[in-house]
């Protein structure tokens, strides 16, 4: 009989250990609405339909948001969760940076200060003259770069709160 018991609580410590970790799912919540994920009291959408940059914020804008902004690295580290929790991959994907109307003078699409910056290796490069929206998870390294805002690619909106 105390075989059985001890049996029961080792299988109770385990399974009350495992419920307790800490896991990496995105936080969903019902103030930004269904399908939303909150972070740092923004909301964060993302859409996995592929799109030109500007389809892509003129989508965001019909939900009352922007092509996201990224202001530290703790939003695009979570940015980066979202996508990888919708896709099951770090697909490249587009966010609100772009250089279009002055080459090299980079701004959000929301209006915010383009303070924070994840370029990869060499970028922006504004390869051919045509490249000035900015992409997410490029190459192997996850980071940023200025690619034709014709392309398509997935997007993620962001909102305040």
């Amino acid at each position: 009989m105390n075989m059985l018991t001890v049996c029961a609580l080792v299988c109770t410590i385990v399974a009350l250990a495992g419920s307790a970790a800490k896991t990496h799912l995105v936080k969903r919540s019902f103030r930004c609405g269904a399908g939303w994920s909150e972070f740092n009291r923004r909301c964060f959408y993302y859409i996995p339909k592929p799109l030109s940059w500007a389809k892509a914020e003129k989508t965001c804008v019909s939900l009352g948001a922007h092509l996201a902004s990224v202001h530290n690295f703790m939003e695009y580290h979570e940015l980066q969760r979202l996508i990888l929790s919708a896709s099951h991959e770090y697909k490249e994907t587009w966010i609100g940076g772009t250089d279009a109307q002055e080459e090299n003078q980079w701004f959000w699409s929301d209006g915010t200060t383009f303070h924070y910056t994840k370029w990869c290796s060499g970028e922006p490069n504004n390869s051919g003259g045509r490249q000035h929206c900015l992409r997410m998870n490029h190459g192997g390294e996850k980071c940023w770069d200025d690619f034709g805002c014709y392309a398509q690619k997935p997007s993620v909106c962001a909102k305040n709160m």
